[in-house]
């Protein structure tokens, strides 16, 4: 009930942000990447990594309002391909959390030991890392609230910014101590941010392919206010679930008294979840009470 799609049309005008986004911080990366690699710099290194994993993340955000917008010729694919976005999100996951475990790798081998690590290339790289996101960030901020995969790109470079500020701070901090390991104490604290956020994102990503109820929205509130809708007496095999981020699912089967007007009873229901659930899209069967054509189901 209700075509569910407002959100990628508003992702697909605002796609020309992603691309310009996309290639700012995968140039940046590749910059970041080098450099850190020529001077040794742990600091760059991790920050460099956090960096990859959102090149992933603005990538498929990219794929996902081209996915969006794409015929499927198979015949087979009755929801679409829309959680190509939420698989290119558990790469992501893995992909900071193999960065997070290579700096503190990095980090356990180097103790003891005195790394030289220019300053000039944190301040420079550091500071150039900033002046990219916060272009990113301006380009992406005029189509954060029309499209959430535009926001959760929005997103991801903020904390890229903190990150670029935290390789800063490591440059001024080695400049002035005259101490290289610095580097490792940003490098360590940059890993575990990256690491946290990983964990944060990994559950959201478990949460969606193992089809739980949306963030913020419990079945017993939905299944409630469904009871409440007139002539209905009772409500079973209700299921919430998400398909991909802001694209929320249900199913529900109501029973009604005898008589009830079935139209009016499917739109009152789909006007609940859609306005006080987010469930734009729901499959709702109308059951009289008289003759239950539905057996429910044993799970």
């Amino acid at each position: 009930m209700g075509s569910g799609h407002g959100h990628e049309h508003a992702g697909a005008r605002h796609r020309w942000r992603l691309r310009a986004a996309f290639a700012l911080v995968t140039g940046f990366f590749l910059v970041e990447l080098v450099t850190g690699l020529a001077s040794g710099s742990l600091a760059l290194l991790s920050d460099a990594g956090h960096m990859a994993a959102d090149v992933v993340a603005l990538g498929a955000a990219l794929v996902a309002t081209r996915i969006a917008t794409r015929a499927d010729t198979t015949g087979r694919r009755t929801f679409g391909s829309y959680r190509a976005e939420v698989f290119a999100s558990g790469l992501a996951v893995l992909l900071m959390l193999a960065v997070a475990g290579y700096i503190v790798v990095e980090a356990v081998q180097r103790a003891g030991e005195e790394q030289v690590v220019a300053p000039t290339a944190l301040l420079v790289v550091g500071g150039l890392g900033l002046v990219v996101n916060l272009v990113a960030l301006v380009l992406l901020r005029g189509g954060a609230e029309d499209s959430l995969n535009v926001k959760g790109a929005y997103l991801e470079v903020v904390a890229d910014s903190l990150g670029s500020a935290g390789v800063v701070v490591a440059g001024v901090l080695v400049a002035t101590t005259g101490s290289s390991r610095w580097d490792t104490v940003v490098a360590l604290a940059i890993a575990g941010y990256v690491a946290v956020r990983a964990v944060l994102l990994g559950r959201e990503v478990v949460a969606v392919l193992g089809q739980h109820a949306p963030a913020g929205i419990h079945p017993a509130d939905a299944e409630a206010a469904l009871r409440g809708v007139p002539d209905v007496l009772d409500v079973h095999d209700l299921h919430l679930w998400t398909l991909t981020s802001g694209m929320h699912v249900a199913t529900a089967h109501l029973v009604c008294r005898d008589g009830a007007d079935p139209t009016r009873v499917l739109t009152d229901a789909a006007t609940i979840l859609r306005e006080r659930f987010a469930m734009d899209h729901a499959t709702i069967q109308v059951e009289p009470s008289s003759a239950r054509a539905c057996v429910e189901t044993s799970w």
